[in-house]
């Protein structure tokens, strides 16, 4: 069965504009849309310390099916992050080394898959920013079918193409692009409130007295 790859048109992100998306934790953007857009806790880097910044594209796959997203690597721009619904199936991997290898070679963002990977030590090795649901010997067939760039479901979270993904240890985060500007503004308002909380905490006020928590009886 052939993979189908919708039409999709999104605005590009300025390196400037991505710049201004580092520096906002997946938290902080996550407060800034009423604590939406999270993707569940299952999902989580391969390795301490990698960071997701970039824009999305997508790719639902068939269970146990790696063709669509090689596909979709082959052809994404540098930057993007490979966002994969593979049905959250934990016993079959659709990603692995060789994948990533490639995902290297054409500079790729990362990718966060909602499903299983294998060959992790080897992609720890070789640096790729991998976040997934689990990681299992079983490796993949292909050929069974599945849809680029079309809306999809990663661990909860709708994605498309072209929406802004934030990674770190806590876990993963999804901006609507149409909500770009404002969250981003908001984000770093809440930045600035927080170092003001800090400084506050450091000249001895308690959190209960800092946010009129009711005292305890």
């Amino acid at each position: 069965m052939a993979f189908q790859q919708h039409d999709t048109q999104f605005r590009v992100l300025s390196d400037e504009e991505l710049d201004a998306w580092r520096a906002i934790p997946p938290a902080v953007a996550s407060d800034c849309m009423n604590r939406t857009q999270v993707m569940n806790a299952a999902i989580k880097p391969i390795r301490d310390g990698q960071v997701l910044c970039g824009q999305a594209r997508t790719v639902t796959t068939m269970v146990g099916d790696c063709g669509p997203i090689c596909a979709l690597i082959s052809s994404a721009r540098p930057g993007e992050i490979v966002m994969v619904d593979a049905g959250g199936v934990e016993d079959t991997a659709v990603w692995g080394g060789v994948m990533a290898e490639e995902a290297i070679h054409r500079q790729l963002g990362g990718a966060v898959i909602d499903g299983a990977i294998r060959d992790v030590a080897d992609i720890r090795k070789a640096g790729f920013t991998m976040f997934c649901r689990s990681v299992v010997p079983r490796g993949p067939h292909h050929g069974f079918g599945g849809i680029i760039d079309g809306t999809i479901s990663v661990a909860g979270v709708p994605v498309r193409s072209g929406d802004i993904v934030l990674g770190n240890d806590d876990g993963v985060v999804v901006v609507p692009l149409e909500q770009a500007a404002t969250v981003l503004a908001a984000a770093q308002a809440h930045l600035l409130k927080e170092e003001s909380w800090i400084r506050d905490i450091r000249s001895g006020v308690s959190i209960p007295k800092m946010f009129e928590l009711p005292s305890a009886k």
